[in-house]
């Protein structure tokens, strides 16, 4: 009689379902049920709940399941139809301390449901050969739905902390003539240094629709720079940065922070908003914003990243002390071989600061490659994989002045801009004379950023291809009669400067050979550059490693 009790139905359904009621069951089917409930956990949590036993838990965490996939079809269709709404909403600070908790609400929340699930299964009634794959498929299971929510709000907490420390909180900003221009600054703050002295100063100009880029690089010694009208710093000097062969424009950080601070009350950094304002009425340009990489901590972000890969057109030294007697440095602690290189961070801060055998120029050339090949080669996958240490590295050297609330909008510009051609423009060779900075013409440079952003504009309109080398006639003051890259070339439907010729395309400066071998095709090795050192014959390398200003990124 008692037997004939156990097997009646029960309001939950028949005390022989073994899904239900386990003890009946043989014990393959108690293992195969085992499994069973953890995928259900695993895909829909709270359903285990309903068909093992715990009906009321299960339909509450079933509808808080239904509304994160709600949630989680909503993102998605924000990614395809809204991108930049949606990474406002993920770059708000206080939006994404909402999804920090949400996700860390829901994390918790679903271990606790895999721990109910474990008593679900009742492991005394398994097999004991069955219980360590139960445990480890649970384990498993749990690691990968709750663990993985769990990570994403650790990622996010990590993302807006940085955001809260690289970025500002004030207002946003809006495009001029269809573009925003960005100030990146790279320079070091080192103990001897009130501020940051820049030695690497370019804008970037970015269409606000496609994302089309140009780069603007000003070298550190130009003299006379000009301040943008409305710039506290314009009374100072009316007549532009005049003081004499010391107002070079990166001495402008240095002498605002000291002198002039006061100038600009209520400005968080007063020695790089003077800078921006140089850099804006010299180029005739309105710049926006400004970011400062202290170089010193430059590559521990290269690395986070994981490198960078480039094309270099020739050996850079990797420089040794500099030898005030003899003028020269010393022997390199390395060298950055010509040819396909993947740089790691100490070799990417080498490869854009060295300058010894060449000038200022090669230089300036080499970091609007690092500039290249980091944008380029920081994609949502590299992002992601080493998102934790990228936002590290990013609050220790990166400082801005752009607003947070405007991230999604430029974050949203950065992935359009992937896979365009970026297009360049020097104030010193190879667009103008060694000499220019020194006596700047700047009506000149005013047309010759004019031209570059109108060909900007007008190839990615009509598909012309860019970074082409373009004849449109040198400018006096051009380093190259006749020939100038198409990033200081006007467009066709502009009018012409006094003595154009008509546009012709040659090779695009990506399309270089490396110098690999000395003029007698022997092969240039760090051992033959060594001895030339050693053997005092600084000419000798000087001519090996002419073209080390020549470079592409990857």
């Amino acid at each position: 009689m008692s037997s004939s009790k156990v097997h009646q139905p029960a309001a939950g359904g028949s005390m022989t379902d073994p899904v239900r009621y386990p003890v009946s069951a043989s014990p393959p089917v108690r293992t195969k049920r085992a499994f069973v409930l953890i995928l259900l956990t695993l895909l829909a949590p709270g359903s285990a709940q309903i068909v093992a036993g715990d009906r009321r838990l299960g339909r509450t965490a079933l509808r808080v399941t239904l509304c994160a996939w709600a949630a989680a079809g909503l993102t998605l269709l924000l990614l395809l139809l809204n991108r930049t709404l949606l990474i406002n909403i993920i770059t708000n600070p206080f939006a994404s301390l909402m999804i920090v908790i949400l996700l860390a609400a829901l994390a918790t929340g679903w271990a606790l449901l895999f721990l109910n699930t474990l008593r679900l299964i009742r492991p005394v009634l398994l097999a004991p050969s069955a219980r360590p794959g139960v445990a480890v498929a649970l384990v498993l299971a749990m690691v990968l739905g709750s663990g993985s929510l769990g990570y994403a709000a650790y990622l996010l907490n990590v993302g807006r902390n940085a955001i809260g420390n690289i970025f500002s909180s004030g207002p946003t900003i809006d495009p001029v003539d269809g573009r925003y221009n960005f100030l990146m600054m790279g320079g070091d703050a080192g103990d001897d240094r009130t501020g940051r002295r820049p030695d690497s100063l370019s804008v970037l100009s970015i269409d606000a629709k496609s994302g089309q880029t140009a780069i603007i690089s000003v070298p550190r010694n130009l003299q006379n720079a000009q301040f943008s009208e409305g710039s506290p710093m314009r009374a100072i000097y009316p007549d532009g940065y005049d003081c004499g062969d010391e107002c070079l424009i990166n001495a402008i950080n240095t002498e605002v922070t000291n002198e002039y601070a006061d100038l600009y009350p209520g400005v968080a950094d007063p020695g790089a908003q003077a800078t921006l304002e140089a850099v804006s009425g010299t180029l005739g340009l309105t710049v926006q914003a400004y970011v400062l990489v202290d170089m010193d901590g430059f590559s521990r972000l290269i690395d986070a990243m994981g490198g960078i890969r480039i094309k270099a057109g020739g050996w850079v030294p990797m420089s040794g002390y500099f030898d005030e007697f003899s003028q020269t440095h010393g022997m390199p602690i390395g060298w950055i071989p010509a040819g396909e290189q993947t740089l790691d961070g100490n070799q990417a801060l080498w490869y854009g600061r060295s300058r010894e055998y060449v000038d200022d120029y090669a230089r300036i050339q080499r970091q609007q490659c690092v500039q290249q090949a980091m944008l380029r080669q920081l994609d949502p996958a590299t992002l992601l994989a080493k998102f934790e240490d990228i936002a590290d590295a990013g609050t220790k050297v990166v400082d801005s002045n752009i607003s947070s609330s405007q991230l999604g909008s430029f974050v949203d510009l950065a992935i359009k801009a992937k896979g365009l051609d970026i297009k360049r423009l020097t104030i010193g060779p190879p667009d103008f004379d060694a000499s220019f900075s020194t006596v700047p013409n700047f009506d000149e440079i005013h047309d010759r950023v004019d031209q570059l952003l109108a060909s900007a504009s007008s190839a990615q309109a009509s598909g012309v291809q860019d970074d082409v080398m373009v004849d449109a006639g040198a400018a006096p003051g051009s380093s190259a009669p006749g020939h100038i890259q198409a990033a200081a070339a006007r467009p066709l439907a502009a009018a012409p400067l006094a003595g154009a010729v008509p546009a012709q395309q040659s090779p695009a400066p990506s399309d270089f050979t490396p110098v690999t071998t000395t003029p007698d095709g022997e092969p240039i090795t760090e051992e033959m550059l060594t001895q030339l050192k050693l053997e005092g014959n600084e000419q000798a390398i000087r001519e090996l490693v002419a073209t080390n200003g020549q470079c592409a990124p990857l």
